[in-house]
């Protein structure tokens, strides 16, 4: 599909209320394409009137929806989840122009994104409750699941359609109307994604989408109007640990995924061909802009030059190019301060000594590209080990003993998801349990899944998001004493 096709298709208003508005103060936010640094669209940037407007549409929305049978609630996101399947395309041809990720990397993330409406929409008819007697006797103890009310979803622009779905799915299963508001480079997927859900059927003022280019003072709005009671982000630590703040002071309930200093241990019995393809999945999905991606690679010394050898000549033979273009593998990254971080943090490395085997430059050209990387003996205390890259830069530490290599993926503030690759099932399952994350990959890449718990541990976040966790996310516990 043609960029032109799918602009045209795309609203560029706010949605509020099942309408389209400007902004209340006209003001709009451009739209970049990373390969090339022009101007895709504009759309309007809410201000906080407008974000206390979409609230209280959410509000007027909620009871009737919350009212709403759950067969019907899941038909509703049955219908969302086939006319994404149906517009794959479109949705990722938006998503490639103004994310920059190749169009293979966005073809997947539609997918996947479309997977949290089907399996949400089964999900909406198993909102079971308990009941049982009292360990004493005399009465019953009858637990509802009702759900929590109106939910301002806060997304980034790294997965700007799958990280929609996968908080908009839950949220509708359980019967909330929610506010999305959308990264400021990414926001024309999210209101596709807004327009896409009212022709499934969300009623009015159920799905609100409010791009911002004045994302604190707007979710900061959000947060402290009284109908909102419930807060899920994507993001950093840094900006999940203010928006924390934020929530205290109304005691809201709140789901934070947030940073990840992913480790990727390859271990000196491990089949080394397949820990490649592995870390090829982990570390360049999404051109490595990713919350999962492996950040820290720990090989054995054993088998660390095979490993290093292979990886470097894997990395070295993608094509780099403008997302949408025929056959690139590795778009740009999303905007200049993204590539710069790159670029200091490769430069800082090789300053303390890393070899570099691949890349680690960013190529003289239009867009914000940067060279598949592979860093060799990088040093201790280099910041490439304790910050989060977002870019494909794979750095490699050589190391002899197993238990120095868990205590190295330990010594991090993050605890998103870990990476082992063993041949051996009952080493690969101890070293599991020892890694301090709330998901591991074992001899697999690649971990996310609709189905899936997805979420982390330490400063990595709260909550789950996914599987049947995440509709749990959008509910309060009610209990009911009562005899019969």
């Amino acid at each position: 599909m043609q960029i032109t096709e799918a602009l045209d298709r795309c609203p560029t208003e706010l949605l509020v209320d099942g309408g389209w508005r400007p902004a209340a103060d006209g003001r709009r936010i451009d739209v970049h394409d990373p390969a090339t640094t022009e101007v895709l669209a504009s759309v309007a940037s809410a201000q906080e009137a407008d974000a206390r407007a979409a609230v209280e549409a959410a509000e007027r929305a909620l009871p009737r929806w919350a009212a709403t049978p759950p067969r019907e609630r899941s038909a509703v996101l049955r219908r969302a989840y086939e006319l994404m399947t149906e517009r794959a395309e479109c949705f990722a041809t938006l998503i490639s122009a103004e994310n920059g990720k190749a169009l293979v990397d966005a073809r997947a993330e539609v997918a996947y994104a479309a997977e949290f409406f089907r399996w949400y929409a089964e999900e909406a008819v198993r909102l079971a409750g308990t009941v049982q007697h009292a360990p004493a006797g005399g009465y019953r103890i009858l637990v509802d699941r009702a759900p929590i009310g109106v939910a301002v979803l806060v997304t980034p622009w790294n997965y700007p359609a799958a990280m929609a779905t996968r908080k908009i799915g839950p949220a509708l299963a359980a019967g909330c109307s929610v506010v999305l508001k959308p990264a400021s480079d990414t926001p024309l997927t999210a209101l596709a994604v807004g327009a896409l859900m009212a022709e499934a059927g969300a009623p009015a003022g159920v799905v609100n989408v409010v791009p911002a280019d004045r994302s604190g003072a707007v979710v900061g709005a959000m947060l402290a109007h009284p109908a909102v009671r419930k807060l899920s982000f994507t993001g950093s630590t840094e900006v999940g640990r203010r928006l924390l703040h934020g929530a205290a002071d109304r005691v809201l309930s709140t789901s934070m995924e947030l940073g990840g200093n992913a480790p990727f241990l390859v271990l000196a019995d491990a089949d080394v061909d397949a820990a490649v393809r592995g870390a090829m999945l982990a570390k360049m999905r999404n051109g490595g802009e990713a919350c999962t991606a492996a950040n820290r690679f720990y090989v054995h010394a054993s088998v660390a030059e095979e490993f290093t050898s292979q990886l470097a000549g894997a990395m070295a033979a993608l094509k780099v190019g403008p997302g949408l273009a025929d056959g690139t593998e590795v778009g740009p990254l999303v905007n200049a301060d993204t590539r710069d971080k790159v670029a200091e943090l490769v430069e800082d490395a090789v300053a303390r000594g890393a070899r570099v085997r691949t890349g680690g430059r960013a190529p003289e050209r239009t867009g914000y590209f940067y060279e598949p990387t592979v860093l060799d003996e990088v040093a201790p205390g280099s910041a490439l080990l304790t910050e989060e890259i977002f870019g494909p830069v794979a750095p490699i530490v050589r190391f002899e003993d197993e238990d120095e290599a868990v205590r190295l993926a330990n010594a991090t503030e993050y605890g998103l998801v870990s990476y082992v690759y063993t041949r051996n099932l009952q080493r690969g399952l101890a070293v599991s349990g020892a890694l301090e994350s709330g998901m591991v990959g074992l001899n697999r890449g690649l971990v996310s899944d609709p189905a899936a718990p997805f979420g982390g541990v330490k400063q990595s976040g709260l909550g789950r998001e996914g599987g049947h966790e995440g509709i749990l996310e959008y509910t309060e516990a009610k209990y009911i004493a009562t005899d019969w």
